[in-house]
Parts: structure tokens; sequence; C-alpha cells
């Protein structure tokens, strides 16, 4: 990758890889059974780029963006950043409150919306006053007029690309935030591109390629991804959301190669089938995933698992290259990006010996410029041109890097750390599970001890898989102590848009943690 120095931005991607591969199929979008070639795919974005100037968005305007994913997404996004405007996601989840703060902590002045989210925008639009432009997604008119996707039917397929630095703001995306208000990363052209030539070379991309994308489009996965499709030349089939039980039936219908799993281990817990080896995948990246299982999912489905981590705040920043297929199983996330540095510091930022916990500090080109109108949080983020991820972790004497936890969510008992993330990684891999998540509980004698909240997989129940036999099937596989003393089940946990535990949700209706869940030491008589 020739990044340093780079000076085309998002639209020039765009034109660049259209007069390459115009013929191509750029992107399939399934349930609407739509396919469009690279030329097509620009037209259409030129008409959308064209409507919405035409409507009064000019460069530099916020425009929020709340939508599913649909064709309109991809398409409104990319003319946005043709445009030279600025992308404001908002999670197709969000409740009235949720989206009043964002659209005024955003300063967005416009709203693309699809009509089933429309009741909720009118709980909160007098509070909203900035908000002067609505464009609507969906099959019928409403009181805003018609729907985007006729409006450009009107449009000129011809645009002029405005003067647009790789510097500038195209996204300011709102962090998922498992509690209180997201705050807002300044992205920009730069980032992007960065993001989707990174990943398509550790994902061995080409023009050659079909990728499956089903991650939301508000997300920075499928954003990076799409990008990442631009960058190759491969073709983007995408899916309205992630399904656990459907994702290798479209693997092998619409001959995928290339895929990213966020939540690939609730696949890996489907029943097997004699169709598990049938497909063309070359390569499956995922971020986390239970190394107890890793070895297992590829063999059941003959394909490399790459693991690897970044965040929005920094895009890319380790993986585990396609052919270190000896990693498997090693819980490693990866080598770092040949764009970033890193260092490990500990709790007062001096650099710990190779081998030990500390804080994952990143530095690079093309990470966020910072949380818009958050200069405090901003400056804590970024210090001296180190990003602080707030992500424990450690590397090994032959480089690769290994996630130990956030130091928020590491559980002091009695002196020791435990790790919540490597409780739960070792929970998850239990073949009755669906997922699990760890928090500590505060002990008079421990200082904290480790809950654990338990999803069980459809068809089980507390009956099927006891807290007894929970606990039997963490020995020997975790030291005593990280072993759960509470354990309690729940038939579903909030999530957000990539699949982590909204944590403040579990403890949100209860003044105690350890009412009404079984305990290991009550149990043993201690």
């Amino acid at each position: 990758m020739s990044i340093p120095g780079m000076k085309q931005n998002i639209g020039q991607l765009l034109e660049k890889s259209t007069a390459r591969f115009g013929d191509k199929i750029a992107i399939h979008f399934i349930e609407e059974s739509l396919s469009l070639t690279y030329k097509e795919l620009n037209r259409q974005i030129n008409r959308y780029a064209n409507t919405l100037r035409e409507k009064g968005i000019r460069q530099g305007d916020h425009v929020a963006v709340m939508l599913p994913n649909c064709p309109d997404y991809p398409f409104t996004w990319l003319a946005l950043a043709k445009l030279g405007a600025v992308t404001v996601p908002l999670n197709t989840s969000y409740q009235a409150q949720d989206m009043e703060y964002v659209l005024n902590n955003s300063d967005a002045c416009a709203l693309v919306i699809h009509i089933d989210y429309l009741p909720v925008f009118h709980e909160i639009a007098e509070k909203t006053p900035a908000i002067n432009i609505i464009f609507t997604s969906g099959e019928q008119p409403t009181e805003q007029g018609e729907p985007l996707s006729k409006l450009v039917e009107k449009a000129s397929d011809d645009f002029t690309l405005p003067t647009v630095a790789v510097g500038d703001i195209m996204n300011i995306q709102y962090t998922s935030g498992t509690t209180g208000f997201p705050k807002g990363c300044l992205l920009t052209h730069e980032y992007w591109l960065i993001f989707g030539m990174s990943a398509a070379k550790h994902m061995t991309m080409t023009e050659s390629d079909v990728f499956l994308g089903v991650a939301p489009f508000y997300y920075i996965d499928a954003q990076w991804e799409l990008l990442m499709c631009i960058s190759a030349g491969g073709t983007m089939v995408v899916g309205k959301k992630y399904s656990a039980s459907g994702f290798m039936n479209w693997v092998r219908e619409y001959k995928i190669t290339v895929a990213f799993a966020t939540m690939a281990a609730w696949t890996f817990k489907q029943p097997e089938s004699p169709l598990d080896k049938q497909h063309q995948l070359k390569i499956m990246m995922v971020g986390q995933f239970p190394a107890q299982l890793q070895r297992a999912f590829e063999e059941r489905f003959n394909v490399p698992l790459r693991a690897g981590y970044g965040m929005t705040e920094s895009g890319p920043a380790t993986s585990i290259p396609f052919e270190d297929s000896h990693m498997t199983g090693s819980g490693s996330v990866g080598k770092l990006d040949e764009l970033r540095e890193a260092r490990i510091v500990d709790e007062i930022g001096k650099d710990v010996p190779q081998g030990e916990i500390g804080e994952l500090l990143l530095k690079g080109p093309g990470m966020m410029k910072g949380y818009y109108k958050k200069p405090e949080a901003t400056a804590e983020t970024l210090v001296g041109g180190w990003l602080h991820t707030g992500d424990l972790f450690q590397v090994d004497e032959n480089g690769y890097f290994y996630i130990v936890g956030r130091k928020k969510e590491m559980i002091k008992r009695s002196g020791e750390n435990v790790s919540a993330i490597e409780v739960e990684n070792l929970l998850k891999s239990h073949p009755k599970i669906a997922n699990a998540a760890v928090i500590a509980v505060p002990d008079e004698n421990r200082f904290e001890e480790v809950k654990a909240y338990i999803v069980p997989l459809e068809n089980e129940t507390s009956q099927t898989i006891p807290p007894g036999q929970i606990i039997e099937f963490c020995k020997g596989k975790i030291a005593e102590f990280k072993i759960p003393r509470y354990i309690e089940y729940q038939k579903s946990f909030k999530l957000t848009s990539v699949g982590k535990v909204i944590k403040g949700e579990l403890s949100a209706d209860k003044e105690s943690l350890i009412d009404n869940c079984y305990d290991r030491m009550a149990s043993q008589g201690k």
C-alpha cells in the first residue's frame, strides 16, 4: 500500500475503480435481488449526489442517515462522500432519547430516514430544529414527499467532483457505547481509504473475489467492507442482517470466497450439516473468537479463520496473516498493521517489558481526528500523537498481539486480575451456551467476585446446563480464581450493533447483583 502522501479521496477511488472494473458486478443486494456493475453503481451514486445537492446539501454539511441494509444506504453514503458532505450514521435501534442526542450533538442539518423509523423521529422533531431537510427511504411517499429512490430517477448521472481533501471529515461515527451516550469519532477520507486497502491486503481480496457483508451499514464494518471491495475490484453481496442459520446458505448460494463474520461462533453452534464443507470460501476473518473453538471451526468448515483487532477510533490495527496457520487456536489477534506503531504501557505510561500486560497505544496515519465537540475526551484518548485504546494487551517474542481485556472490565479478585473476556470466551465455547457476559460483583472479603450471565442455546435451559456443569466445564481450563462464583441465566442480552453485550443493562434493575442467582461458595458450604 502506497498510503503516505495519499492524495485521492473516496469519490476519486470510486471513479478510478469504475474505470478499471466497469462491467464487473460491484454489489448485489440479496433481498432486493438487485445487482449493479461498477459503471451502474457509479452512475447511481452520481444521481444521488446531484439530487442531494439540488435539495440543498452542500460540502461540509452534516447529514444523519438512519437506514437498514438497503440500496439507499451505500448510495447515499458514497454520494455524500463525493459531495464532500459528512455522514452521521444512526443506529436503527435508537429510540427517541438516543436519536435526539445524536442529531443535536452532531449538528446535523438533514436526515435520510427509512419510513419505518419516522415515528421515532416525530417524537423528537421539535427538539431537533436544525434538521431542515428530510429525505425518506421506502416504497411509499410520505408528508416529506417522494422517497429518495424516486427523486433520483430524474437526476443526471454526470457529476463533477468538487475539491475534497483526503483529510476532510467523511463520517462522524458514534461509538456503540456500552454505557452512557456515545461519542462521535471524526473519521476522514484517509481513514476509510486506509481501512479499505488494508483490509483488502489482509483478507487477500482481489477482483476475482465475492465478499459477503451482513453487518449493519450504520456501523464501520459494512462501510470498510464496501471500500475494501471497491479498492480491490471485487463484488460485495449484501444481506439485511446476520443469520446464524442462514449464513452458510448464503455463502454457498452466492459463491462467496471471502467473509468477515463478527458472530462466527454463533454459526459454529448451528447443527452440523453434510454441506458444511461445500463452499468456495478461501478465508473468513473475525474480530475475537474463542480460541478453544478455532481449530474445530476450521476443520468443520474447511476454511482458514483469521482473527484481527481494530476499533472505531483506530481503524485497522492487527491481524493474523493468511499464511500463519500455525497460530490457529493461539488466541492471538495477529501482528501489527504495516501503517501502525504500537506501545504497551503501564498505568503511568511507561513501556512494559515484552510479554507483560499493559494498555495498547497506537499511532499512524488515518486514525480518528478526535471526538466531535468533546475536547476533554479527545485529550484523554489522543496523547502526544498516541491513541489510548483502553484495551489491555500483551505481545510475544514473535510480534503476535493478544488482547487480555478492557481496562474498565478487569476484575480485581483477592489481588488477582481476572479478564472478563477470557472467562467469556471459555463459557461461549461450551456446546450448549449461546452467549455469556462476565462482570465484577463487589465483595467484602475479596474486593470483587466473578459473576457470569449465561444465555443457553435454543432448546437448552438452566436444567439442561445447570450451574454445577458450567463450573466443572471451567475447571482445568482456567485458574480456579477465575471460575465464576455467581451464575445467572438470561433469555437474551441487549447487544450493540456488533454483538457486544451492553453490560449496564444487566444490572440496571437490580439493587443487589447476587440476589436470585447461583452462588458456588454457598453450594460448597463456604
